[in-house]
C-alpha cells in the first residue's frame, strides 16, 4: 500500500507543477472582428512526433507538445506522423466567420481534430492524396471553415507526408480570405501570363528563323510554370484534379524538364559544341544523367525526388558555361549569367530557409523567392536572346557593310577593265577588217572550188550507188551460192551455221517452208491469221487455234537445239544415211543414243520419200522436214 500511495503523490505532485507549466507554454491567440487575419508563429504551433504512428487522438491529447525551434516547422522524417495543435481563444464581440489555411499544398494526409463547442471534437480529412474535388473550399490550400460558435479551444493536427512539408498555418477571416485569394489568383495570373507571352514570343521566333534555341526557350519557360503550378497547387486543381497519385510525383517529372531545357537552351545560345567543346560534352554527360535518375527514381525508389538539391547541378553547369563563354568575348552571355545567377541566388535562398537559417525567413517574399527568381531569369534570359538577335543583326550589317565596299571596289576596277577592253576592241576591229576583206577574196575562190568539189562529189555519190548494188547483188548470189552448195555438197558445221546462224533463222526458214503456200487452219480450214504468242506461230483468226512453227514438222518434240536438229537432218540426208551414230554424237556433241534415235527416224521418212527425193535437184533435205 506504501508503493501505491507513494505513487499517487509524485503524480499528484507532477501534476500540479507541470498542469502550470503546461498551461503556461502554448498561450491562444486572441483575435477580434477588429482582425482579419492571424500567421501562427512557430512559438505558437506546438508539436509532437508519433514514432509509432498508431497513436490515437485521446492519446496524444495526454502527451506533452513542444514549440518549434525554427521558424518553421517541418516534418524532419519523411512518412512519419506528427502531431500539431494550436490555441484560439476569440473576444466576446467576434461576429465574422473564420477559417484555417494551411499554406503547403503538398501535405499528403492532414486529420483536423476542432472543437465543437460542446467539450468534443469533430475531425476532418484532407490532403494532397485525395481528390481535389473532395475539399471543403475549392481553393489550392486546405481549408478548414470553423464554426463561428465553437471557434475557441485548441485544434490538433495529424499529419503525414512523403515529402518536406512546411507547417504554416493562418487563421482568416472569411471575408479576407475571398479578398487574398483574389489578388493571389490575380498574382498568378500575371505570372503565368507573363511565361505564356514569353513562350509564345519564342515559339513564334522558332517557327519564323527555325533556330532551335527558341525552341528550347519556349519548352524551358513552360517546364517552369509546369513546376511553379505542381509547387503551389494550382496543377492539381485545374490539369489533374482527379489524379491524386500522380500529383505526388508531377513536380518531379517538371524539374527534370526544367534541366533538361534548361541545358539544351544552354548548349544553343552560347554555342558550346563550338566554343567549349569539352564543357559541352560535360553538358551532355549531365543531361543523360538527369533523365537516368528521373527513370531510376520512377522503377526504384520515388523517395529520391526529394533530393531536388540535385538541380543545382544543370544550374552550377549553365552558368559556368555562360561566364566561360562570355570570357572568350561573347557578349549575350553576360545578360545570360546575371539571368541564372538570380535563379542561384533564389535556390540557395530556398535551400538556407530549408536549413533553418530562420533570421533569412522574412515572411511571405521569402516562400515565393524561387517564383521572383525565375521571373529575373526569365525577363535576364530574354534580354539575352535579344543581345544575341542585336549581335547577329550589327553582324550582317556589318557583313552588308563591307559587301557594299567590295561592290564599289569591283564596280571600279570593272570600269577600268571595261575602258582597256574597249580600246583593245578597238584595235582588234581594225584588224579584223583587214583580215575580213582578205577573207573575202579567199572566200571567192573557195565557192569556185566548192563548187567543183560538189560536181565531184555528186559524180561520186552516184558512183556509190552503182556499187552498192552491185554489192548486194554479189552478196545475195554469194548467199544463193552458199545456200545451194549447203543443199547439195557435204558443208561442216561452221559453214552451215553461217547460213542456219541460230534458232531465229532456222524457225523463220521453217515458217517459210511450211506456209509458202499459204495459211490453212487445220481445225476450220479458214485462211486468215494473226501471230502467235510463240515467235513465228499463227493463230487462226476465227476459231483462235495456233499453230507453232515446229508443229507437223521432223522437228516436232525435239529435244536438241533447232539449229543441230538442222545440220543433223542435213548430214543424214547428204550422206545418204550412211553416217553412224557416233559420227554424228562426235560431230554435233549430242548422246549416241540420241543420234541413233533421230537417224532411224529420218532414215524411215527417206525410205519413205524416195521417188521424190530423186526428183529434187537442190535443196532435197528440206523435203523431210513437213511430215
Amino acid at each position: 500500500m506504501d508503493v501505491v500511495y507513494r505513487r499517487v503523490w509524485v503524480s499528484f505532485i507532477l501534476l500540479f507543477f507541470l498542469a502550470p507549466l503546461q498551461a503556461s507554454a502554448q498561450q491562444p491567440v486572441v483575435i477580434s472582428d477588429t482582425d482579419f487575419q492571424h500567421i501562427f508563429t512557430f512559438k505558437e504551433v506546438e508539436g509532437l512526433y508519433d514514432a509509432s504512428g498508431k497513436l490515437s487522438f485521446d492519446q496524444i491529447r495526454n502527451r506533452p507538445f513542444a514549440a518549434s525551434k525554427s521558424s518553421t516547422p517541418q516534418n524532419t522524417i519523411l512518412n512519419g506522423v506528427y502531431w500539431y495543435k494550436i490555441s484560439i481563444k476569440p473576444k466576446s464581440d467576434v461576429r465574422k466567420q473564420w477559417l484555417l489555411e494551411f499554406f503547403d499544398q503538398t501535405i499528403d494526409d492532414i486529420t483536423a481534430y476542432l472543437p465543437d463547442g460542446k467539450g468534443g471534437y469533430y475531425s476532418q480529412r484532407f490532403g494532397d492524396a485525395y481528390q481535389f474535388t473532395n475539399r471543403r473550399v475549392h481553393h489550392k490550400n486546405f481549408e478548414v471553415p470553423l464554426k463561428q460558435a465553437d471557434i475557441s479551444g485548441t485544434y490538433y493536427f495529424r499529419i503525414k507526408s512523403h515529402q518536406p512539408a512546411d507547417i504554416i498555418i493562418v487563421l482568416r477571416s472569411v471575408n479576407w480570405f475571398i479578398q487574398y485569394a483574389n489578388d493571389e489568383y490575380f498574382s498568378f495570373g500575371i505570372f503565368y501570363g507573363m511565361i505564356l507571352i514569353f513562350g509564345f514570343y519564342n515559339l513564334l521566333m522558332f517557327m519564323a528563323v527555325r533556330s532551335r534555341q527558341y525552341l528550347y526557350y519556349t519548352l524551358y519557360l513552360f517546364s517552369i510554370g509546369l513546376y511553379e503550378m505542381c509547387t503551389d497547387g494550382l496543377a492539381f486543381q485545374y490539369l489533374w484534379p482527379s489524379a491524386p497519385a500522380f500529383n505526388q510525383y508531377a513536380f518531379a517529372i517538371a524539374l527534370c524538364l526544367i534541366s533538361v531545357f534548361c541545358l539544351l537552351f544552354t548548349r544553343a545560345l552560347l554555342r558550346t559544341s563550338v566554343k567549349v567543346p569539352v564543357l559541352d560534352r560535360v553538358i551532355v554527360g549531365v543531361l543523360l544523367c538527369r533523365v537516368l535518375f528521373l527513370i531510376c527514381g520512377f522503377v526504384f525508389n520515388r523517395d529520391l525526388f526529394n533530393y531536388k538539391f540535385i538541380e543545382f547541378i544543370p544550374l552550377v553547369l549553365a552558368l559556368t558555361a555562360g561566364i566561360v563563354v562570355y570570357r572568350k568575348g561573347y557578349r549575350p552571355a553576360l545578360y545570360f549569367i546575371i539571368g541564372y545567377g538570380c535563379l542561384c541566388f533564389g535556390f540557395i535562398y530556398k535551400v538556407l530557409i530549408m536549413l533553418h537559417f530562420d533570421w533569412l525567413n522574412i515572411g511571405a517574399a521569402t516562400y515565393y523567392s524561387l517564383t521572383i527568381s525565375f521571373i529575373a531569369e526569365m525577363i535576364f534570359l530574354s534580354i539575352a536572346i535579344a543581345v544575341q538577335v542585336s549581335e547577329l543583326k550589327r553582324t550582317r550589317d556589318k557583313a552588308q557593310r563591307q559587301m557594299i565596299r567590295e561592290m564599289k571596289k569591283s564596280r571600279a576596277l570593272e570600269q577600268k577593265l571595261n575602258k582597256e577592253l574597249e580600246q583593245l576592241v578597238e584595235v582588234r576591229t581594225k584588224e579584223l577588217k583587214e583580215q575580213t576583206t582578205l577573207v573575202e577574196a579567199q572566200n571567192v575562190a573557195l565557192e569556185q572550188k566548192n563548187r567543183l568539189l560538189l560536181r565531184q562529189s555528186e559524180e561520186i555519190s552516184r558512183m556509190n550507188v552503182l556499187l552498192e548494188k552491185d554489192n548486194e547483188e554479189l552478196h545475195t548470189n554469194v548467199v544463193q551460192i552458199t545456200r545451194s552448195r549447203i543443199m547439195s555438197e557435204e558443208v561442216d558445221f561452221s559453214e552451215f551455221s553461217k547460213i542456219y546462224p541460230d534458232s531465229e533463222s532456222c524457225f523463220a526458214y521453217l515458217a517459210q517452208l511450211k506456209w509458202n503456200a499459204g495459211y490453212h487452219c487445220r481445225k476450220c480450214g479458214n485462211e486468215h491469221y494473226f501471230a502467235g504468242h510463240v515467235p513465228h506461230s499463227r493463230r487462226c483468226a476465227k476459231c483462235d487455234y495456233e499453230e507453232s512453227v515446229i508443229a507437223y514438222t521432223i522437228f516436232q518434240n525435239s529435244r536438241i537445239p533447232i539449229t543441230k536438229a538442222f545440220y543433223l537432218l542435213f548430214l543424214i540426208y547428204s550422206t545418204k544415211g550412211k553416217i553412224s551414230s557416233h559420227k554424228l554424237s562426235e560431230i554435233l556433241d549430242i548422246r549416241q543414243g540420241t543420234c541413233w534415235s533421230y537417224s532411224n527416224k529420218i532414215k524411215k521418212l527417206m525410205d519413205g520419200r524416195k521417188k521424190e527425193l530423186k526428183e529434187t535437184s537442190k535443196g532435197g533435205w528440206s523435203k523431210l522436214v513437213l511430215e
